[in-house]
């Protein structure tokens, strides 16, 4: 079976293009999902995540604003958090990987913005980073939802450089060059992974 690492820095397109894997027929298994469970209603890191962060679980689940705003600007605080959160994110990993090897999968995607930064390259055999210009990246995250420059000059502090992930890859997907083309090269690296 064929690990592939999907990642790339916050609004690069990862999204869109694990969906277009999904489309492929290929099995992804999406870390940022995996957190949202693990935060929610009855998951597995909100007991230890209400010890470490009173005030944050309300009706069983993790409020991710006011986690979000305890961890914000304090490294200290994000690195309980990681501690807390990696291994699960990791346990579940392995889960899908066995349960995608038992189904004889020919190839499965593990889409984690953090790939590098948790060292995800050392089960992935091959590494595919999205990338698109600063300007469209900017304008992708800023469009979201409460939003604001120093939110993403935060989360583009704790991520590793775009260019330094497009070193370390495999393969570099553009996205900021339209969907048709994006799910274009995906296809050649899906092809090309499978010789």
């Amino acid at each position: 079976m064929v690990i592939l690492g999907l990642t790339g820095s916050i609004g690069m397109g990862k999204t869109t293009a694990a969906g277009m894997f999904r489309y492929l027929g290929i099995p992804v298994q999406d870390s940022d999902a995996v957190v949202h469970r693990l935060l929610g209603p009855g998951g597995g890191a909100v007991a230890k995540i209400d010890t470490a962060f009173p005030g944050v679980v309300e009706d069983g689940a993790v409020n991710r604003k006011m986690l979000g705003e305890r961890v914000f600007g304090d490294p200290d605080a994000l690195k309980a958090l990681e501690v807390i959160v990696h291994p699960l994110v990791r346990q579940a990993r392995g889960k899908f990987l066995k349960r995608t090897a038992a189904r004889r999968q020919r190839i499965v995607v593990l889409d984690f913005p953090l790939l590098f930064e948790t060292d995800g390259e050392e089960i992935c055999d091959v590494i595919i980073v999205v990338s698109a210009p600063r300007f469209l990246q900017e304008a992708r995250v800023l469009a979201r939802s409460g939003m604001t420059r120093e939110k993403l000059d935060g989360v583009l502090a704790r991520q590793m450089s775009d260019s330094e992930k497009r070193r370390r890859a495999d393969f570099v997907v553009s996205t900021g060059l339209g969907r048709a083309v994006t799910l274009r090269r995906l296809k050649q690296i899906v092809t090309l992974v499978q010789v």
